[in-house]
C-alpha cells in the first residue's frame, strides 16, 4: 500500500453491560448512573474472555463513555485487548438532563408521558435535556475526530444502545428518527469500516453469541 492509499478504518462498537438504573427502571443519565448491574459484570466477562479466546479484534485503540456503566464495562474488556481506556464524553448516552436524570420510569411517564421517538428530532423529549438532533450532532462530531486522530486503526467504543443508533443511521444516511428500529443487546459488537471517506460498510450487528445461557436483559425504556 503507497503512502497516499487511504487506510480502512474499523469500528467496534459495545454496548455496555447491562446497568442497575435498568434494573431499578430509572432513567439514568450521567448524574445518577450507578455502573452496572450483577449480570452485567458477567455479561462483560463473557464478551472478555470471548475477545480472549478468539482474538477477532486487533484493537489500536479502546474508548469509553464517561458513563459509570460503560467505563466499567470497558475496564473489563481491557485485559482481553492489551488496551488503556481512554474516556470521551461525546459517545454518552442521550442526557435526559438534570431534572428528569434519575426519575423512575413511571414518575417520568406521570409528569411528561411516553416520548415519541418517531417526533421532529428537533423539538423537547426531556424536558431540560438534549433535543433528539443535539444527540446525533455530540454522537457525529466525536465519531469524526476519533476517525481523524486513529485513521487506519482498529478502535473499540464501549457506549450505549442510543448512540449505536445514532452512527448507525448517520452510516447508513438514515433519518435521525423513524424508517426502523433496532434493539442492540447489552455487550453485543457491531463492527463497521470506514474504506473511504463518507464510504461505511456494515460488517456485522448485535453479535451477542458469547451470552448464551445468560439471563434475559431486564425491559428498558429505551435503549440506553
Amino acid at each position: 500500500m503507497s503512502d497516499g492509499e487511504h487506510r480502512p478504518t474499523r469500528i467496534v462498537l459495545v454496548r455496555h453491560g447491562e446497568s442497575v438504573v435498568t434494573v431499578n427502571r430509572v432513567v439514568g443519565g450521567p448524574r445518577t448512573c450507578s455502573g452496572l448491574s450483577e449480570l452485567g459484570q458477567r455479561q462483560g466477562e463473557r464478551l472478555r474472555s470471548r475477545l480472549e479466546r478468539t482474538g477477532e479484534v486487533d484493537a489500536t485503540a479502546l474508548i469509553s463513555s464517561a458513563y459509570p456503566r460503560a467505563r466499567e464495562t470497558a475496564e473489563l474488556i481491557a485485559p482481553a485487548l492489551g488496551l488503556d481506556v481512554q474516556v470521551v464524553d461525546g459517545f454518552g448516552e442521550h442526557d435526559p438532563g438534570p431534572e428528569c436524570d434519575g426519575l423512575t420510569f413511571q414518575e417520568f411517564i406521570d409528569r411528561h408521558g411516553m416520548p415519541d421517538w418517531e417526533a421532529d428530532p428537533f423539538t423537547v423529549t426531556f424536558p431540560g435535556g438534549e433535543t433528539v438532533a443535539a444527540f446525533h450532532h455530540r454522537v457525529g462530531v466525536a465519531l469524526t475526530e476519533v476517525i481523524a486522530q486513529h485513521e487506519g486503526g482498529t478502535v473499540v467504543v464501549v457506549c450505549h444502545g442510543g448512540v449505536i443508533d445514532a452512527i448507525l443511521r448517520r452510516s447508513l444516511r438514515a433519518p435521525m428518527t423513524g424508517d426502523f428500529d433496532v434493539h442492540t443487546l447489552n455487550t453485543s459488537l457491531t463492527e463497521l469500516v470506514l474504506g473511504r471517506p463518507g464510504r461505511w460498510r456494515l460488517v456485522r450487528y448485535n453479535d451477542a453469541g458469547h451470552l448464551e445461557g445468560l439471563p434475559a436483559e431486564t425491559p428498558r425504556m429505551s435503549d440506553g
